[in-house]
């Protein structure tokens, strides 16, 4: 499997080599071909075409994981800055300028030389299994994916997203803000997809299950619609991006209320990582959660919570850590 480290994906079972393309370009996922994608939060598109493309089991890697150290992690917010950004944005609730909105962080550590993006999403597969599970590594840049959460699905005209709002240890854990954020964000997700379906075909087949993860559960809804003629990828993302479930309510007062708390980008976090076939018309985007990624000699890691007005500071930071912990060990050397 030498060839592999030249340029690969392995994404939904499938494992994808012979890189032949990578363009920023969402029209090119309109035209053939198979396609691997990366989308940061803050809008730049990484879509590299594969020329072999077969269902298989990850990869061997060539060597064990070798991370960083669990006290290598530097966070861009600690706890008492992410409970002040907790705070400012229940004012902002309070006067009116947003319902709800997501507030994450990334934490980052010196990678050391030789580590092997592939030994990570093997580590990742055995000790966090996950729906949306996944590698894309492409020159400068390796994104390894545990999310359990997706983005969009495609089938023809036929879209999908699942939406994830509500996080706890056990069911008993969740809130009636739990419930009310999920129902928020789905009304977000039905009015982004309404912009580019056929008038109404958009629907909730599930709202509010109970999904069960490693180490946790997740309050979990479905909306499906049926696209509009005409509409193609880059309007679908133009429409729907960046999810509505890491972003917030309304999301453009989210949005700006993102960019003025957080100090560092989110990148490929709370963005999309996943495929497109083109010929086929099907695609699996999942949310960027979970979400490693490699670039520059430093691995980065996203977490956040949904900040609404019934918000206890210090239970919004104690979720981040419940969502970053099980990964991070993972990640770290000496981690179980």
């Amino acid at each position: 499997m030498g060839g592999v480290y030249d340029g690969f994906a392995w994404l939904g079972h499938t494992l994808a080599t012979e890189l032949s393309e990578v363009t920023g370009d969402l029209a090119a996922l309109d035209g053939g071909g198979w396609w691997a994608v990366v989308a940061d939060f803050e809008g730049k598109m990484t879509c590299a075409r594969f020329e072999r493309v077969r269902r298989s089991p990850l990869p061997t890697p060539r060597s064990a994981w070798h991370g960083p150290g669990p006290g290598e992690w530097r966070s861009s917010l600690d706890q008492a800055g992410y409970e002040r950004g907790v705070r400012a944005i229940r004012d902002r609730i309070e006067r009116g300028d947003v319902y709800q909105a997501n507030l994450c962080r990334v934490l980052t550590a010196p990678l050391p030389a030789g580590a092997d993006p592939l030994a990570l999403a093997a580590r990742l597969a055995e000790g966090n299994p996950a729906p949306y599970a996944g590698i894309v590594s492409v020159p400068g840049l390796s994104v390894v994916t545990a999310s359990p959460e997706l983005y969009l699905s495609r089938d023809g005209d036929v879209v999908e997203s699942r939406p994830i709002k509500g996080t706890g240890v056990t069911a008993g854990d969740l809130l009636e803000k739990d419930y009310a954020e999920n129902v928020m964000i789905v009304d977000l997700v039905r009015n982004d997809l309404g912009r580019v379906a056929d008038v109404g075909s958009v629907e909730v087949p599930s709202l509010c299950a109970v999904e069960a993860h490693p180490g946790l559960v997740h309050l979990v809804s479905t909306v499906r619609a049926r696209l509009a003629p005409g509409a193609g990828w880059p309007e679908l993302f133009a429409a729907t991006f960046p999810p509505g479930s890491v972003t917030g309510a309304p999301k453009s007062s989210a949005l700006s209320i993102i960019d003025e708390l957080e100090p560092e980008p989110r990148g490929p976090y709370c963005g999309a990582v996943g495929w497109v076939d083109a010929d086929r018309r099907r695609a699996e985007l999942a949310v960027g959660i979970r979400t490693f990624w490699i670039s520059e000699g430093e691995i980065r890691f996203g977490t956040g919570a949904g900040i609404t007005w019934g918000s206890d500071p210090t239970r919004e930071w104690l979720e981040t850590e419940l969502k970053a912990s099980r990964l991070i060990s993972l990640a770290s050397t000496g981690g179980n």
